[in-house]
């Protein structure tokens, strides 16, 4: 990889993490397709190993927050999910990864920028946790359906609850994807590589949580995420 490729990588990496500790997603659907683009071997699993520290930096610093029903309902979902995941990921050449990655990004950040609720209960928790729990596995991306449960939480809750979720749901996510074979000695490179810049944006979300216009954030989010996606998909149909 050419000192370009790195600096950028670990650019957009500081940048996803920032807006992941100030509006409570966003690490994925930022950096996935975009180093996706620059290199296929920086993700999607290197994203995994990092979201695990920063959600659970995240959940302890807001703990106080934590949606604890919508929590356990949401885990519970993302056990089958994390199963159907697996079987996608054996079907699943580069080129029809490249395209899922890109259309779960697209799918999911028109869902957020319409602002599509819905209302939080037992099945719905359930299912968005089975929803979170595949594409989480299979494109380390599972924000979207869980924005569409807390669109109207205030931002603490959102970033708390979605962190603890993040949490357990990256554990149970990296548990299936090590055991069918799909965790390279290559991510874990990656991932160390990128970790440090992670921490970084991290940092400077503890300034930023409060002070960051919402608005302007999530529209970050989704147009930086949509663009990449968009890329991907390209990328997958024309290769």
């Amino acid at each position: 990889m050419s000192l370009i490729d790195l600096t950028l990588a670990l650019a957009i990496t500081a940048i996803a993490a920032m807006l992941q500790g100030s509006v409570g997603l966003g690490f994925a659907m930022v950096s996935v397709p975009l180093l996706s683009l620059i290199d296929p071997r920086l993700a999607p699993v290197p994203q995994l190993l990092i979201s695990l520290p920063l959600a659970l930096a995240i959940a302890w610093r807001e703990r106080e927050s934590i949606d604890l029903h919508g929590f356990w309902w949401i885990i519970a979902g993302r056990v089958p999910g994390a199963f159907i995941g697996v079987a996608l990921l054996t079907l699943a050449t580069t080129r029809a990864l490249d395209l899922f990655i890109g259309l779960v990004v697209v799918v999911g950040a028109l869902i957020i920028a319409v602002g599509v609720h819905v209302k939080r209960t037992r099945t719905t928790k359930f299912v968005a946790g089975v929803v979170s729990g595949t594409t989480g596995l299979v494109a380390s991306i599972g924000g979207p359906p869980l924005a569409m449960l807390y669109s109207d939480a205030q931002g603490r809750v959102i970033r708390s609850t979605l962190s603890s979720v993040f949490l357990i749901g990256l554990t149970l996510t990296l548990v299936f994807r090590a055991a069918s074979g799909n965790v390279a000695t290559s991510d874990l490179w990656a991932g160390a590589v990128l970790l440090p810049a992670a921490a970084l944006g991290y940092m400077v979300s503890t300034i930023t949580k409060d002070k960051m216009n919402a608005s302007f954030a999530r529209s970050s989010v989704l147009a930086i995420s949509a663009l990449g996606g968009i890329a991907l998909i390209a990328r997958a149909l024309i290769g």
